[in-house]
């Protein structure tokens, strides 16, 4: 089993889409690379703790690839716009992408390169190894399974 940390602004959505995917085992939204040891929720819509609305990917490589993943990633986000996704604004609402296996930097430089190519602005996803990760109240886990109806800037058909 690998895994990856992606922020792709709320993080209800981006767990829910992952979640759907064959060859993901388990998934956990968190905060990401702050600087607060172990952030509430609140303290995290702050703006001042650093982290990044994050969801945890445990995937199966046999099943699926990193690259699979990642090009399933950048369709479901806007990698130009900084500090926002969809209706959700601010530093926690950042596009990133955060490694733990160093040999996974090629993969997702690759993964880069492909996707650069389709935008007239710059790409401001962070690409940084994984800091800290913090897992989020039991609330916001499987959030969107446990409140279908809830708020997502996410098209799951895609």
């Amino acid at each position: 089993m690998k895994e990856i940390y992606l922020a792709g602004g709320c993080f209800w959505g981006v767990e829910e889409y992952f979640s759907r995917i064959n060859g993901v085992v388990d998934t956990q939204v968190g905060y990401a690379n702050g600087t607060v040891p172990n952030p509430s929720y609140e303290e995290v819509c702050t703006g001042t703790t650093g982290h990044a609305e994050t969801t945890y990917i445990k995937y199966d490589e046999n099943t699926i690839t990193l690259q699979r993943l990642l090009e399933r990633f950048w369709r479901v986000i806007d990698p130009t716009s900084f500090n926002k996704q969809g209706n959700d604004i601010g530093s926690q609402y950042r596009t990133g992408i955060y490694y733990t296996n160093g040999e996974d930097l090629l993969i997702i430089g690759k993964s880069l390169e492909g996707v650069e190519s389709k935008y007239n602005k710059p790409i401001v996803t962070e690409i940084l190894p994984l800091k800290s990760f913090y897992d989020a109240e039991e609330y916001h886990q499987d959030y969107l399974k446990k409140n279908p109806g809830g708020y997502c800037h996410i098209d799951m058909s895609i």
